[in-house]
């Protein structure tokens, strides 16, 4: 059984996307599509676990950060003065600033954003990149733990050893890395493996000791900061704003989902889009949300339509959902 995104261009399929995904709960694997053992990168979908660091190291007790700085840290952000101003208050309560973040530069993801940025004559800094809150994390872990903050993004170094161990603990298995699009290590896990992590988010008193509270303080940050996580109009935002759901996209048609309620009981997810469609992904969160008895009410997602350079409406796109139950 497969799980598939249908492009129409009139009544045609045009495009096909195919996604594997696996479903998973206090049992173990409860359902799959596609490849339930797919190796697959996390990418930003790590960033709840890379958080964890955080309570791990004693970050923020150290230096008195806030749910909205933990927010951050898990957050692929759209670049606002919101969370521009939030990175910012969150580099100061550290001693440092953006020239230690080294996540590169890109234009906010907000077109408000961009729009205002252009407005005043301004270019973006490393504090509009969608990641500066993972970095600051990842610095603030650096300092806690008595390591340098110079090198803090390579694989050798204390913090991404951490990393590496929550998610090995958390998964069960040794995860694999590469270098991510903001230069930190990424790291990729079976497709069962990662949803096991996202069930442990949903359902932390299952998790091993030392995890249950930082998951647990994740997750609610989190939940109470969704806009600090993405965005306004966001599938993030949006699905913790109306589900109890902690929702968190990754590049490349990535996509994790822990189910603190569902009538199965606390679920977590993992999907990959084999082409890394980001449409598609979302088309099928949505949809599998939906199967599992979470109504989000309307969504841009719900067979979106497909549109032209002249807004006229050529095609949607559907999701195809055959699901393997165990």
């Amino acid at each position: 059984m497969n799980a598939w995104v249908y492009a129409y261009r009139g009544e045609l399929v045009e495009n096909r996307y195919r996604a594997s995904l696996v479903v998973f709960g206090r049992e173990g694997v409860l359902a799959y599509a596609g490849e339930p053992d797919l190796w697959a990168y996390l990418r930003s979908s790590a960033k709840p676990f890379q958080a964890l660091a955080l309570y791990l190291t004693g970050a923020v007790e150290r230096f008195g950060l806030g749910e909205e700085e933990v927010a951050l840290a898990t957050a692929s952000h759209d670049g606002t003065e919101a969370h521009v101003a939030v990175a910012t208050r969150f580099l100061a309560r550290l001693g440092l600033g953006p020239e230690h973040l080294v996540c590169g530069v890109h234009p906010p993801f907000s077109k408000e954003a961009r729009k205002a940025l252009e407005a005043r004559g301004l270019s973006p800094t490393p504090l509009h990149h969608n990641c500066s809150g993972k970095h600051a994390g990842m610095l603030a872990a650096s300092l806690a733990l008595g390591a340098p903050t110079e090198g803090y993004h390579l694989p050798d170094h204390p913090v991404q050893g951490l990393n590496r161990k929550t998610l090995r603990e958390l998964a069960g298995v040794e995860p694999l890395w590469a270098t991510d699009g903001c230069s930190v290590p990424t790291f990729a896990l079976p497709l069962s493996r990662a949803a096991r992590a996202f069930y442990l988010l949903a359902a932390p008193e299952e998790a091993p000791a030392p995890y249950q509270e930082p998951l647990r303080r994740v997750r609610e940050a989190m939940r109470r900061h969704p806009m600090l996580v993405a965005g306004p109009g966001s599938i993030d935002t949006l699905l913790m704003e109306r589900l109890p759901v902690v929702a968190k996209r990754g590049a490349d048609g990535y996509y994790g989902l822990a189910l603190l309620e569902s009538p199965k009981g606390p679920l977590g997810i993992a999907l990959k889009v084999e082409d890394g469609s980001g449409m598609a992904r979302e088309v099928l969160v949505v949809a599998i949300l939906r199967r599992l008895g979470l109504d989000p009410g309307p969504t841009p997602w719900d067979r979106p339509e497909i549109t032209n350079h002249r807004g006229l409406v050529v095609g949607r796109l559907e999701a195809q959902l055959q699901l393997v139950w165990l």
